[in-house]
């Protein structure tokens, strides 16, 4: 089950939320530094992550599936978000350089599909960031926050799925090795926490992430028919 939309918000709207926006941003970015003049695409509930990318980026938009809801963004200006199918995107073939999938994966109910469409809107050099509560971490074992709702994953369990769906993974990391506490004395020294957790404790980070490359020999598996019947949305566009 998809976690709604506006918990999503006000969770980012706590101490606890904030502190995890900046450093799983910090771990996005030192993922993709530079995005100068392409074209971003998000889905799940990605927002609190592109933010930083719209004064970088060729275009930059989020899709959040029907089942999660769909808020407003940016809070000024017009729009960038739509509301999707998770396995049927409002998006053309081959108009995306970068997906970054966050509060996503864990809720879907039709993984392989949905995969498939992002393989399909990605272009041949386009790449995927996938970020997923961690098994082994304690986030997902407390579902106070959203890194608790849903079905965790390994990396290994990660690697296999985008294998499948025709993608080559490219690098496995961890992120968030604070423990998910309100305690302000603990939200205060996060920053160790983090660097801490690089050095020692790699595989048991709150999230997981793995970036991955669109395999481009593979044949497009979305039917014509389907993509026939798809109202496009023209935010990507050149």
């Amino acid at each position: 089950m998809w976690t709604d939309a506006v918990d999503l918000r006000d969770y980012y709207a706590t101490p606890i939320g904030s502190v995890t926006k900046r450093l799983i941003g910090q771990h996005i970015r030192s993922v993709w530094p530079d995005t100068t003049g392409l074209r971003m695409l998000g889905i799940g509930y990605p927002t609190p992550y592109l933010a930083s990318y719209r004064g970088q980026a060729e275009r930059v938009i989020a899709a959040m599936p029907a089942s999660q809801g769909v808020l407003h963004w940016p809070v000024e200006g017009p729009g960038l978000t739509c509301l999707t199918d998770e396995a049927e995107l409002p998006i053309d073939d081959l108009s995306v350089d970068r997906v970054l999938l966050v509060h996503a994966l864990e809720f879907a109910e039709q993984v392989r599909p949905m995969m498939r469409e992002i393989w399909r809107v990605l272009g041949g050099s386009g790449r995927l960031l996938i970020v997923v509560p961690n098994r082994r971490g304690l986030w997902a074992r407390f579902e106070r926050t959203p890194f608790g709702q849903g079905r965790p994953y390994s990396a290994g369990q990660i690697n296999r799925l985008l294998r499948d769906a025709m993608f080559a993974p490219l690098s496995t990391r961890g992120a968030l090795y604070i423990p998910p506490s309100r305690s302000r004395m603990m939200l205060s020294s996060a920053r160790a926490w983090e660097n801490v957790g690089r050095r020692c404790f790699g595989a048991v980070g709150g999230i997981v992430s793995v970036e991955a490359e669109k395999q481009i020999y593979a044949a497009t598996p979305t039917p014509a028919a389907a993509r026939a019947r798809r109202p496009y949305v023209t935010a990507l566009k050149g």
